[in-house]
């Protein structure tokens, strides 16, 4: 476990899933949609620095360029 801070987050998540079994659902939905929303917002900022494609494409591992046709039309070979 990272820390009692840690610890104490999961108890009481664990605790509110328990006891709202039809609640929690819905404000894990926004937290995680919220999480891709982010990572796709940067991920297009990113795309408009100057070798941003190729810092993607470095940071995910991508090798089959065919792929990835947006980042292909970009991308210089």
């Amino acid at each position: 476990m990272r820390d009692s801070t840690h610890e104490e987050f999961l108890v009481n998540w664990a605790n509110f899933v328990h006891d709202h079994p039809a609640d929690w659902k819905e404000q894990h939905k926004e937290f995680i949609d919220a999480q891709f929303q982010k990572t796709s917002a940067f991920i297009e900022r990113l795309r408009k620095t100057k070798d941003g494609d190729e810092k993607i494409m470095q940071a995910y591992g991508i090798k089959n360029m065919r792929g990835y046709p947006v980042l292909l039309s970009r991308v210089k070979p």
